[in-house]
């Protein structure tokens, strides 16, 4: 396992699958087993070799120990990095700078609450056939009407600051070419706070990429309690706006 003297370029570099997960993880004990059996099952059917980062932001619960047992059954697929906690954005961009100097064809990002049904990975490993972008739309959640509005206020507001449609933005649940991913990534400030969204603006200003876009049904969370609530994701919301629009100034 890794400790926390460490730069993603040296994770990267023993990240040499077809595919690599980036799955940022706070206080997920109740959750996480589960939910990395789950996809590991989902790849295996379809025969992709892969590995999966699972990037511990200082869960303060059993998750780090329940990472630690799953890392050692299955040092192959699986890639476990603790670092202190710094929120999900910025763990998501730890990882996304692992994948990048990996040597994977593709990266996913999934969240690690069991709101990414891998039902539905399949058709998204297909559709990377005629597209360098797979990205879910959740049409369907059932995590509540409130977080169905917030999503779509980002949506609105992002698309009216960038000046493209963002679709579904801050969507975890994103198959992206790796070359593609590097050249965005280095796009955007390490310091950007929700990384999902500013990597979707970066994508969407490169014309040459090919997007496809999928369907899916956002679950309830699987288990445990969500870290983030409202009236954080309300300030997080602020903040972004702030952020994109210093973004778009800077091009």
């Amino acid at each position: 396992m890794a400790t926390f003297d460490f730069r993603p370029t040296q994770i990267g570099a023993s990240l040499k699958e077809q595919l690599v997960v980036v799955m940022p993880i706070y206080n997920e004990a109740a959750n996480i087993e589960n939910v990395v059996n789950e996809w590991r099952s989902a790849f295996q059917k379809l025969g992709i070799r892969h590995q999966m980062l699972l990037v511990n932001d200082g869960s303060k619960d059993g998750t780090s120990a329940l990472l630690d047992r799953m890392e050692r059954l299955q040092p192959e697929s699986l890639v476990v990095v603790n670092k202190f906690n710094t929120g999900h954005g910025s763990s998501c961009r730890f990882g996304y700078d692992a994948a990048v100097v990996s040597q994977a064809e593709w990266v996913l990002q999934i969240d690690s609450d069991g709101q990414c049904d891998p039902a539905y990975f399949d058709k998204f490993w297909d559709a990377r056939k005629e597209a360098d972008c797979v990205f879910g739309i959740r049409v369907e959640r059932d995590d509540g009407w409130a977080r169905t509005m917030t999503s779509r206020i980002c949506h609105w507001s992002s698309t009216l600051i960038c000046g493209l449609d963002m679709v579904d933005p801050n969507v975890p649940y994103r198959l992206i070419r790796r070359e593609a991913l590097g050249k965005a990534v280095a796009r955007v400030p390490g310091a950007f706070n929700i990384h999902n969204v500013a990597l979707t603006y970066r994508l969407k200003q490169n014309p040459q990429l090919r997007w496809s876009y999928l369907p899916i049904r956002f679950r309830k969370r699987q288990g445990g309690t969500n870290s983030i609530n409202l009236t954080n994701v309300a300030k997080l919301g602020i903040d972004l706006l702030f952020d994109l629009w210093r973004l778009r100034r800077a091009d």
